[in-house]
């Protein structure tokens, strides 16, 4: 009886492209399912020590969703590293400001805290707008249901 676990080899993965519209959907439950595609859960072939996802373009990233009061109570810090350099800003001036860093931030929360963590996070493609320059890569359309339960529906 031959029960090997199978490994697989950094040749064998296959990345494809993903584009998924922001607009409306809510921001912890769009990052969650973003990071478990860059991470390659959603295959059978995932391996935890390894990068098996695929690249994600999101666009429309100021038009993301948050619920509550988070617009003005959810803060964002940052330091200089120089004394009394703390500096701190509300989720609505962040969206502003710098809107990918939002969603950027967001979905590096959910990744591992190491060098696969740091590798996987550079597939993440974030765009404030509606249009982005990946055309080239012919990304397929991911559409979100409004409500993420984990049902995703994927067009091609």
């Amino acid at each position: 009886m031959n029960t090997k676990t199978y490994s697989p080899k950094a040749s064998e993965i296959e990345r494809s492209w993903w584009v998924v519209d922001a607009q409306g959907q809510t921001l912890g439950r769009l990052a969650s399912v973003i990071a478990a595609r860059l991470r390659g859960k959603d295959k059978p072939t995932f391996a935890p020590h390894m990068d098996c996802g695929d690249f994600v373009v999101v666009v429309n990233a100021t038009r993301i969703h948050v619920t509550g009061r988070k617009l003005d109570d959810k803060m964002y810090y940052r330091h200089s590293g120089y004394p009394g350099g703390l500096r701190t800003s509300s989720l609505a001036q962040e969206l502003e400001r710098h809107p990918t860093r939002v969603i950027e931030k967001a979905v590096r929360g959910m990744l591992p805290k190491n060098t696969l963590g740091d590798h996987l996070i550079k597939k993440l493609k974030v765009y404030a707008g509606p249009d982005h320059p990946h055309a080239a890569q012919q990304p397929q359309s991911w559409t979100l249901t409004p409500e993420i339960t984990g049902v995703v529906s994927q067009t091609a």
